[in-house]
């Protein structure tokens, strides 16, 4: 199979889709991968190392969503990039269509097979492809909240860890799955006093158990987090909903009961946010405020530990990758079901339940898509 990997195109997106170490497994495995030159610097990858691992560097974007069979990307295809998909392509990345419209009705115009990183499921219950940058995003967010806090940045100056005789922040974190725990790992090692929040009893004892009464746990409802939003220094919101919008957890009028300078950190932005107020940002221009509440939005925040991200994201996808290009993409969904359950479009149906009802569209089983 003819396998392309071209430059990420959205904004301080730095990460890239397959590394030198997957080029050299693909080509192993009797495949032709083609990379665009410079593709792989922001991640530390110079083209001489994709070479040496046996792929081809090409000297435009157009070249290599002309020629591939199988497009290998981070970040969902922006505008100009989906003007280029056609007929019988497989795109293999992130996509995040629930609050996305425009992009899933091109998509579908495409004619494409779209397989969604963040929909691919494993036995356990779990989303191994979205799980990596998960750990990534959640062990930012306290970092980036932190930054934010500082007066210079519109926050409130108060310090995560507070000093002898002055408290620390107060963090709450909603939501105590992949992100939720890695954000509370790394606000507790600052010094904060953490609350996480969840709707599973048995993942709030987990949490309980793993941090040995370091942080506070609470289930999470309406009347929980009408009463903690005022005490906090900062909101982590970690919610997920696999494939389907992030449900609008603090309210527009919450933000007025709130202490003047708090942050908002919305990891769930990808899928639309899980604050009313939220809308997605760049690091570029990563923060804004709203009613005296400082949100940061940055729908990429892996990207800025581009090098990081892309290794653990290059050690979770790359199984999958060479099983689509080895079997080709239907038989690698039949022999995986859980391979399956990332096929979001193909040849002009949706294929995934939740972004149809998110968007109102229908959907046909991914089975059926199979079989056509």
């Amino acid at each position: 199979m003819k396998i392309g990997c071209p430059t990420e195109i959205k904004p301080q997106e730095f990460r890239v889709g397959l590394t030198p170490n997957a080029v050299r497994e693909a080509v192993a495995h009797g495949h032709q991968v083609m990379v665009q030159a410079g593709a792989g610097e922001g991640a530390g990858f110079d083209d001489a190392t994709y070479t040496a691992a046996g792929g081809r560097i090409v000297a435009s974007a157009d070249e290599i969503w002309a020629d591939a069979e199988m497009i290998v990307k981070v970040k969902e295809p922006q505008a100009a990039e989906r003007r280029m998909l056609r007929e019988g392509q497989v795109l293999f990345a992130y996509l995040h269509l629930a609050p996305d419209p425009e992009q899933t009705r091109d998509l579908l115009a495409s004619g494409c097979t779209a397989i969604a990183y963040e929909t691919v499921t494993d036995g356990r219950g779990g989303l191994p492809l979205l799980a990596p940058m998960s750990e990534v995003a959640g062990r930012l967010a306290p970092q980036t909240g932190s930054w934010a806090l500082q007066k210079a940045n519109g926050g409130s100056g108060v310090l995560m860890g507070g000093v002898p005789g002055v408290r620390p922040a107060n963090v709450a974190i909603i939501g105590g799955g992949v992100v939720g725990a890695a954000a509370a790992r790394v606000a507790v090692g600052m010094g904060a006093n953490v609350t996480v929040l969840d709707r599973s009893v048995s993942r709030l004892s987990y949490l309980d158990d793993v941090f040995m009464g370091r942080l506070t746990t609470q289930f999470s409802d309406a009347a929980a987090l009408e009463e903690l939003i005022p005490r906090m220094d900062m909101v982590i919101g970690a919610v997920l909903i696999p494939g389907a919008a992030a449900p609008k957890l603090v309210r527009r009028d919450q933000l007025a009961q709130m202490k003047p300078g708090s942050v908002l950190v919305d990891v769930a932005i990808d899928q639309g946010g899980c604050f009313e107020t939220s809308h997605a940002t760049t690091h570029a221009d990563p923060i804004y405020e709203i009613d005296g509440v400082v949100h940061y939005c940055v729908a990429n925040m892996p990207g800025a530990v581009a090098r990081t991200s892309t290794q653990a994201l290059g050690n979770a996808t790359m199984p999958f990758m060479l099983a689509l290009a080895d079997k080709g993409w239907k038989q690698a969904c039949i022999d995986d079901p859980h391979l399956l359950e990332g096929l979001n479009v193909h040849a002009g149906q949706l294929t995934y339940y939740a972004v149809g009802k998110a968007l109102g569209i229908d959907v046909i089983a991914p089975q059926k898509a199979i079989r056509g």
